[in-house]
């Protein structure tokens, strides 16, 4: 999955998760790797389906099994794989869930106290709403990655594909006043490659980025749950809702497939239904 599929860290964590899942089901079961049928398999989907896990992990689950039994097969190590004639539940793409420009503006509105480390944050939310980024691409970013004469950056995103990003006055200068004043503060003296640092010197996890934002949206008075992806679903939505093109979208997301894109034009009800009403002659 690592040197050939190259695919990124946490979709190998989450196929690891899943074929765990899959063994401790099948010692539960006191069932060997030879021993698994069809009937085995809609055994353990029923219990999946028991938990109420939804239809887009369980086609990922199957998904990672199907790989990894054919890994198996082909290997050596089984004379077949079981997953191979077993169809994924199929489920609608849900939409994505942003924020109103309300609601973006004051959680981007400059934090009351200025700490170093709430200047970073407040950087962290200008560039992540300015420019769409996946949360692991925006805490792994690169000091080096960032062209502030340019204001472009450079991540290396799903698949280690490359891809340059364009971003906005407002995170430029939030991008410099960190770097300035409070990121030296924050590192004391060490040095990092990360272009936003914890007090260890290093980059945060994206679990501690969920948090801050949580806290961002809160000191807001915003009572929406609001995630990392939140901004990135705004990112896109606000951009096509405001005549950008698909294509142009599709590239700064870091999308491989522009139906993936797609979702997010379906979104925006309130400016279908004003169209609506404005051009049809009996809107």
């Amino acid at each position: 999955m690592i040197t050939e599929k190259r695919f990124a860290e946490n979709t190998i964590a989450a196929y690891d998760a899943d074929i765990h899942f899959f063994l401790l089901f099948l010692l539960t079961k006191k069932k060997s790797l030879q021993q698994i049928t069809s009937k085995t398999i809609h055994s353990f989907l029923e219990q999946c389906r028991d938990r109420k896990i939804s239809h887009r992990s369980n086609a990922r689950r199957i998904s990672a099994l199907k790989s990894f039994f054919s890994y198996l097969h082909a290997t050596n190590l089984l004379p077949s794989n079981p997953f191979s004639n077993i169809t994924s539940p199929k489920s609608s793409p849900g939409l994505p869930k942003g924020l109103s420009i309300e609601q973006v503006n004051r959680l981007l509105s400059p934090p009351p106290m200025s700490t170093p480390l709430l200047q970073r944050n407040y950087a962290m939310l200008q560039l992540l709403y300015s420019t769409g980024l996946r949360v692991t691409e925006l805490v792994t970013l690169a000091l080096t990655s960032c062209n502030m004469s340019s204001c472009f950056i450079r991540v290396l995103g799903k698949g280690d594909k490359e891809r340059l990003i364009p971003f906005g006055i407002p995170a430029k200068e939030a991008i410099e006043s960190y770097l300035d004043s409070s990121r030296p503060l924050i590192l004391k003296g060490k040095r990092s490659n990360i272009l936003f640092v914890t007090n260890r010197g290093k980059g945060m996890t994206r679990l501690r980025f969920w948090q801050i934002i949580k806290e961002a949206a809160r000191a807001a008075g915003i009572r929406e749950e609001v995630s990392p992806h939140s901004l990135r679903h705004s990112f896109a939505t606000h951009l096509l809702s405001h005549g950008a093109d698909l294509r142009s979208v599709q590239m700064m997301l870091g999308h491989s497939d522009i139906t993936t894109t797609q979702i997010y034009t379906h979104v925006d009800e309130g400016r279908l239904k004003s169209i609506h009403h404005k051009f049809h002659p009996r809107g």
